[in-house]
Protein backbone atom coordinates (compact mmCIF):
# COMPACT_ATOMS: atom_id res chain seq x y z
CA UNK A 1 0.00 0.00 0.00
CA UNK A 2 0.98 3.51 -1.25
CA UNK A 3 1.44 5.77 1.66
CA UNK A 4 -0.01 9.45 0.77
CA UNK A 5 0.80 12.42 2.51
CA UNK A 6 -1.32 15.30 3.28
CA UNK A 7 -0.14 17.27 -0.34
CA UNK A 8 -0.77 14.09 -1.95
CA UNK A 9 -4.41 13.87 -0.50
CA UNK A 10 -5.06 17.54 -1.15
CA UNK A 11 -4.37 16.78 -5.47
CA UNK A 12 -6.51 13.75 -5.14
CA UNK A 13 -9.58 15.62 -3.64
CA UNK A 14 -9.30 18.52 -6.42
CA UNK A 15 -9.21 15.69 -8.75
CA UNK A 16 -11.98 14.11 -7.38
CA UNK A 17 -14.27 17.01 -7.97
CA UNK A 18 -12.59 18.64 -11.75
CA UNK A 19 -9.79 15.88 -12.94
CA UNK A 20 -10.03 19.18 -16.17
CA UNK A 21 -8.67 21.99 -13.62
CA UNK A 22 -5.55 23.14 -14.47
CA UNK A 23 -2.28 22.54 -12.17
CA UNK A 24 -2.30 26.41 -12.10
CA UNK A 25 -5.50 26.87 -10.40
CA UNK A 26 -4.65 23.29 -8.23
CA UNK A 27 -1.63 25.20 -7.28
CA UNK A 28 -3.42 28.47 -6.30
CA UNK A 29 -6.45 26.65 -4.02
CA UNK A 30 -3.89 24.59 -2.32
CA UNK A 31 -0.52 26.40 -2.16
CA UNK A 32 1.02 23.05 -3.38
CA UNK A 33 4.01 24.54 -6.20
CA UNK A 34 2.98 23.60 -9.78
CA UNK A 35 5.67 21.64 -10.54
CA UNK A 36 5.25 19.79 -7.23
CA UNK A 37 1.45 18.70 -8.33
CA UNK A 38 2.87 17.95 -11.79
CA UNK A 39 5.62 15.35 -10.45
CA UNK A 40 3.22 13.75 -7.56
CA UNK A 41 0.32 13.83 -10.08
CA UNK A 42 3.07 11.68 -12.83
CA UNK A 43 3.96 9.60 -9.27
CA UNK A 44 0.10 8.92 -8.60
CA UNK A 45 -0.41 7.77 -12.26
CA UNK A 46 2.73 5.29 -12.15
CA UNK A 47 1.95 3.98 -9.17
CA UNK A 48 -1.60 3.28 -10.51
CA UNK A 49 -3.17 5.43 -7.78
CA UNK A 50 -5.00 7.46 -10.54
CA UNK A 51 -6.24 5.17 -12.99
CA UNK A 52 -7.66 7.31 -15.72
CA UNK A 53 -10.03 10.28 -15.56
CA UNK A 54 -13.80 9.81 -16.83
CA UNK A 55 -16.59 12.29 -17.14
CA UNK A 56 -19.24 12.01 -14.55
CA UNK A 57 -22.51 12.44 -16.77
CA UNK A 58 -26.01 13.01 -15.19
CA UNK A 59 -27.83 10.09 -16.28
CA UNK A 60 -31.32 11.27 -15.47
CA UNK A 61 -30.75 14.03 -18.20
CA UNK A 62 -30.43 11.17 -20.46
CA UNK A 63 -33.56 10.15 -19.76
CA UNK A 64 -32.44 7.95 -17.20
CA UNK A 65 -34.45 8.34 -14.41
CA UNK A 66 -34.97 5.36 -11.97
CA UNK A 67 -32.01 3.28 -10.29
CA UNK A 68 -32.06 0.12 -8.22
CA UNK A 69 -30.56 -1.78 -6.58
CA UNK A 70 -30.87 -5.78 -7.43
CA UNK A 71 -29.68 -8.47 -5.28
CA UNK A 72 -29.05 -11.68 -7.39
CA UNK A 73 -28.81 -14.87 -6.01
CA UNK A 74 -26.88 -17.56 -7.92
CA UNK A 75 -28.04 -20.99 -8.94
CA UNK A 76 -25.46 -22.91 -9.05
CA UNK A 77 -26.01 -26.08 -10.38
CA UNK A 78 -27.41 -24.76 -13.56
CA UNK A 79 -24.37 -22.46 -13.37
CA UNK A 80 -21.77 -25.89 -12.76
CA UNK A 81 -24.46 -27.48 -15.53
CA UNK A 82 -23.78 -24.59 -17.85
CA UNK A 83 -19.80 -24.48 -17.45
CA UNK A 84 -20.06 -21.05 -15.99
CA UNK A 85 -19.00 -19.34 -12.95
CA UNK A 86 -20.13 -16.75 -10.46
CA UNK A 87 -17.88 -14.36 -11.85
CA UNK A 88 -19.00 -14.86 -15.34
CA UNK A 89 -22.43 -14.13 -14.29
CA UNK A 90 -21.58 -10.82 -12.90
CA UNK A 91 -19.21 -9.72 -15.85
CA UNK A 92 -22.64 -11.25 -18.07
CA UNK A 93 -24.83 -8.70 -16.04
CA UNK A 94 -22.75 -5.67 -16.49
CA UNK A 95 -22.52 -6.25 -19.82
CA UNK A 96 -25.99 -5.02 -20.38
CA UNK A 97 -26.30 -1.40 -21.00
CA UNK A 98 -29.22 -0.76 -18.01
CA UNK A 99 -26.33 -2.53 -15.14
CA UNK A 100 -23.52 0.77 -13.81
CA UNK A 101 -22.26 -2.09 -11.36
CA UNK A 102 -22.36 -6.13 -10.89
CA UNK A 103 -19.98 -7.00 -8.03
CA UNK A 104 -19.87 -10.44 -5.87
CA UNK A 105 -20.74 -10.10 -2.53
CA UNK A 106 -21.05 -12.42 1.19
CA UNK A 107 -24.45 -12.40 2.85
CA UNK A 108 -27.69 -13.43 1.79
CA UNK A 109 -27.64 -12.98 -2.18
CA UNK A 110 -24.34 -13.80 -4.60
CA UNK A 111 -24.11 -10.84 -6.61
CA UNK A 112 -25.67 -7.14 -6.35
CA UNK A 113 -25.90 -5.12 -9.41
CA UNK A 114 -27.37 -1.46 -9.62
CA UNK A 115 -29.48 -0.22 -12.50
CA UNK A 116 -30.70 2.77 -14.12
CA UNK A 117 -32.89 2.73 -16.56
CA UNK A 118 -35.80 5.33 -17.76
CA UNK A 119 -39.02 4.25 -15.63
CA UNK A 120 -40.76 1.45 -13.73
CA UNK A 121 -41.80 0.04 -16.51
CA UNK A 122 -38.72 -0.41 -18.06
CA UNK A 123 -36.91 -1.42 -14.32
CA UNK A 124 -40.32 -4.08 -14.25
CA UNK A 125 -38.86 -5.50 -17.92
CA UNK A 126 -35.23 -5.32 -17.14
CA UNK A 127 -36.08 -7.58 -13.96
CA UNK A 128 -38.98 -10.09 -15.15
CA UNK A 129 -38.24 -10.89 -18.35
CA UNK A 130 -33.94 -10.16 -18.80
CA UNK A 131 -33.32 -11.10 -15.16
CA UNK A 132 -35.31 -13.70 -14.18
CA UNK A 133 -34.51 -15.74 -17.23
CA UNK A 134 -30.61 -15.56 -17.37
CA UNK A 135 -29.41 -18.84 -17.06
CA UNK A 136 -27.95 -19.15 -13.42
CA UNK A 137 -30.32 -16.45 -11.94
CA UNK A 138 -32.64 -18.42 -9.29
CA UNK A 139 -34.08 -15.37 -7.88
CA UNK A 140 -33.93 -11.99 -7.30
CA UNK A 141 -34.67 -8.30 -5.07
CA UNK A 142 -35.00 -5.23 -6.38
CA UNK A 143 -34.66 -1.79 -3.94
CA UNK A 144 -35.51 1.10 -6.27
CA UNK A 145 -33.05 4.40 -5.27
CA UNK A 146 -35.25 6.78 -4.14
CA UNK A 147 -32.34 9.58 -3.60
CA UNK A 148 -29.13 9.47 -4.32
CA UNK A 149 -26.46 11.63 -1.82
CA UNK A 150 -23.12 12.62 -3.56
CA UNK A 151 -20.33 9.89 -3.64
CA UNK A 152 -17.30 10.88 -1.93
CA UNK A 153 -14.47 12.43 -4.21
CA UNK A 154 -11.76 10.72 -1.67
Amino acid sequence: MTKLDSKDKKILEIFGKNCRLPFQKIAKQTGIPITTIHNRVKRLEAEKIITGYKASVDQRKLGKMVSAFIAVTVDYKLLKAKKMTQNELAEQLLAHPAVEFSAMVTGTSDIIIKARVADTDALSQFVTVYLRNLDGVEKTQTSVVLNEAQPKSL
